[in-house]
């Protein structure tokens, strides 16, 4: 349960060693110890890493589950299994695919696995999130969408239109779950410093992990149905949401 500040006393981060998603449970147990259990993908070389950051950020316990997000089938036992030990306070979505822009777009199966995390394992856990917090009567849901996700580009097209998909679909999920007394946030970053953005170009506001992880933490506080990190993102994304299609093609971006 969380307790009475509203600290919460289990988190799951479905995409266990997302840098992200560490990030944000490290801002978490910053505030107050909590038991944590990371659903990775199984194989994955940074798990051992990740168990060890979140055992130094003051973890009550840590538990490892193994979590495929193009495997569906498996996602209920993934989820009760996470449940095992009572319930689940907070839960983060930060599993994802990126990969070459120019490639995905070209390689059918390449496209498809992107879609198949990014957006079908997402909205497969998210449904199932909803059913579990639903019947506990409480619970937060963190989902990491992206900017890129609002104004869906030629350079990262495929990137682009899973993330709005994801963000869509959370979004109002929120709104499905509110009157249950589940509360849903979608995060819509920019450029974040990440090993999966380490070869791509830096971009103008461009963020740290920590720095998303303080939005997220002040953004559930605050009840916010949409964090966007950094918030000037905002700004940006509502002009060029406005740009002329054919002004839009010329941009360098």
């Amino acid at each position: 349960m969380i307790n009475a500040v509203g600290d919460p006393q289990r988190i799951l981060l479905l995409g266990g060693t997302s840098e992200i998603g560490l990030a944000i449970v490290a801002e978490y147990l910053s505030h107050a110890p909590a038991e944590v259990v990371l659903a990775c993908q199984p194989g994955d070389p940074e798990t051992a890493n990740a168990v060890n950051r979140v055992k130094a950020d003051g973890a009550r316990g840590v538990r490892t589950l193994d979590f495929d997000a193009t495997d569906t089938a498996s996602h209920g036992a993934v989820l009760d299994a996470a449940w095992a030990d009572g319930d689940v306070d907070l839960a983060i979505v930060a599993f994802g695919l990126l990969g070459d822009q120019e490639e995905l777009w070209q390689d059918q199966a390449k496209a498809v696995l992107a879609a198949d995390v990014n957006f079908t394992g997402a909205v497969s856990v998210g449904v199932l999130l909803g059913q579990k917090m639903k019947a506990q009567g409480h619970g937060q849901i963190v989902a990491m969408s992206s900017a890129a996700g609002m104004k869906v580009r030629r350079s990262n097209f495929v990137y682009g239109a899973t993330k709005a998909g994801l963000d869509g679909f959370y979004t109002n999920l929120g709104q499905a779950l509110e009157a249950d007394g589940v509360g849903v946030i979608v995060v819509r970053p920019g450029q974040v410093r990440t090993r999966m953005s380490a070869g791509v170009k830096e971009a103008p506001l461009t963020v740290n992990p920590s720095d998303v992880a303080k939005l997220v933490y002040d953004g559930v506080r605050k009840r916010k149905a949409i964090v966007w990190a950094p918030p000037a993102f905002e700004l940006v994304m509502l002009v060029l949401r406005h740009i002329p299609k054919p002004i839009f093609k010329r941009l360098p971006i």
